[in-house]
């Protein structure tokens, strides 16, 4: 794969250009990279080797060794569309807990991942859901339980998303000792923002990447302990 992209790219690099249709996002979309950082999708296309990542992380590279495609034009316009699209959600809300945590570690802020509520005993309101929470993070005031999800498109999923977390978050903050945080981001709310905007009058502690500062200056002011 790496001998045939730079025999390619040393040809004529242009043809990479149409690697974002392949997992039906544009190219001026901004995404988040392995590292954290948000950047624009073209980006991957300005070398070799960052298009030989693009590839092998989008999940194109098995479809290109499997040759699954029979027909590349069908494949463009959805017929066969061979990313599932549940799948990239799964790698896009992995990426936002790296640039979230990444945010947390320049700020030397202590924190458990993938953290179940079991291990939380005192909190009897989830009743039988066996939550999983992204983060946990304890200041001397309290626990924080943190989800964090980043989406790139609209749909369905961004409300059931907001109803549920809307649903959490008042069985988690009745306790004095505890809070819900909700951390979300992406293009995708754009087209949902009654639905944020609802979620955020029943979520206090609701952010995104731009104001997760706020968060982040208030666990530091309350000093945070090893959890």
């Amino acid at each position: 794969m790496q001998e045939a992209v730079e025999e390619l790219f040393s040809e004529n690099k242009a043809v990479f250009q149409v690697l974002n249709i392949l997992i039906a996002v544009r190219k001026n979309k901004k995404v988040i990279d392995g590292n954290g950082n948000i950047v624009h999708l073209e980006t991957y296309f300005d070398t070799s080797e960052k298009i030989v990542e693009y590839i092998e992380k989008t999940g194109l590279a098995d479809i290109f060794k499997n040759k699954n495609i029979t027909n590349l034009v069908d494949y463009v316009f959805g017929v066969e569309v061979g990313l599932d699209t549940n799948a990239r959600k799964n790698r896009g809300g992995t990426n936002m807990e790296r640039a979230v945590s990444s945010i947390f570690d320049k700020a030397r802020i202590c924190y458990k991942t993938q953290v179940n509520v079991v291990e939380f005993s005192d909190i009897k309101s989830l009743g039988d859901d066996m939550k999983v929470f992204d983060f946990a993070i304890k200041t001397k005031q309290k626990t924080y339980l943190i989800e964090t999800n980043f989406y790139n498109g609209g749909g369905s999923k961004l409300n059931e998303v907001a109803r549920a977390y809307s649903d959490v978050a008042p069985k988690i903050n009745q306790y004095n000792n505890y809070e819900f945080v909700w951390i979300t981001d992406g293009q995708g709310w754009l087209s949902a923002k009654n639905k944020l905007q609802e979620a955020f009058s029943i979520i206090p502690s609701l952010y995104n990447l731009s104001t997760l500062y706020l968060f982040v200056n208030k666990l530091l002011a309350e000093n945070v302990l090893e959890i």
